[in-house]
């Protein structure tokens, strides 16, 4: 049976609407609203917002959250259910623990950064501290550092502190922060003689010196790993925001910042 020459067109018309629906639909969720929810140290705050900027500036239909905390603290965010998309820690432990707990995609697991331990005095200190060593003295009376248990700069810091043997001498002059932000600003402020941070902590004020450099076997293993948590709904975003933290355009940030990037 012939078609007439009206049906040939409407049967034309209904094959080109049902090539461009899914097109459309494409583009549609191309540039659906999103929400990615990155929980990332402490130590990361001004250059990942700074990279976080850029990125939102070149996907205007993405919005990143931080949640910045010690990197024990945001483990423990995530494994009791708090919203993450991305968890950016400042030591393997952390990402270890949800890897061994199933909360991570394992195969988005990169490592992003290097940094080092430092010590540092208030800018106006006038007690001589020039190495680890001088921490014993009897003018030094307190001394800031982030909690082992939950702080990686702390926990590299107390590493430190043992390999160069000091540890039990000065323990008792040891205030401990909650995250290496607050050591930081123990030591700004001058209400303690000394502390132990990241160089990239350091590098954001002039109200500390850097006065030595942690043992270069302990910043050997300062790593800060990053990956997409199993729970996320957003999964491709932030696939794609991840890629993004590798790319030469937040390289050259973090590397402002004082980070070294994994290559």
């Amino acid at each position: 049976m012939k078609l007439s020459r009206i049906q040939k067109l409407f049967a034309l018309c209904c094959a080109a609407l049902f090539l461009t629906i899914p097109a459309l639909a494409g583009c549609s969720t191309e540039n659906k609203p999103v929400e990615i929810n990155v929980s990332a140290a402490a130590s990361m705050t001004d250059a990942l917002q700074a990279v976080n900027n850029l990125y939102m500036e070149h996907h205007k239909n993405v919005t990143v959250i931080a949640n910045f905390a010690s990197s024990g603290t945001l483990q423990k965010q995530i494994e009791e259910g708090a919203p993450a998309d991305v968890f950016i820690s400042a030591a393997a432990k952390q990402m270890n623990a949800l890897e061994e707990g199933g909360l991570i995609i394992d195969s988005s697991r990169r490592n992003l950064l290097n940094n080092k331990v430092v010590l540092v005095v208030p800018a106006n200190s006038t007690l001589g501290i020039d190495d680890f060593s001088d921490l014993q003295s009897n003018d030094v009376e307190q001394i800031a550092l982030g909690d082992p248990e939950f702080v990686p700069a702390g926990s590299y810091g107390k590493d430190a502190l043992e390999l160069l043997g000091i540890y039990e001498s000065i323990q008792n002059k040891l205030i401990l922060g909650s995250d290496v932000r607050q050591v930081l600003g123990y030591v700004e402020s001058g209400n303690v003689d000394a502390g132990i941070v990241y160089s990239t902590d350091a590098a954001i004020t002039d109200g500390v010196t850097i006065v030595a450099d942690g043992p270069s076997e302990i910043n050997a293993k300062i790593v800060y790993p990053a990956a997409i948590i199993k729970s996320s709904t957003v999964v491709e975003a932030a696939e794609a925001y991840i890629d993004f933290l590798f790319s030469d355009d937040a390289a050259t940030i973090f590397s402002q910042y004082g980070f070294s990037v994994v290559k």
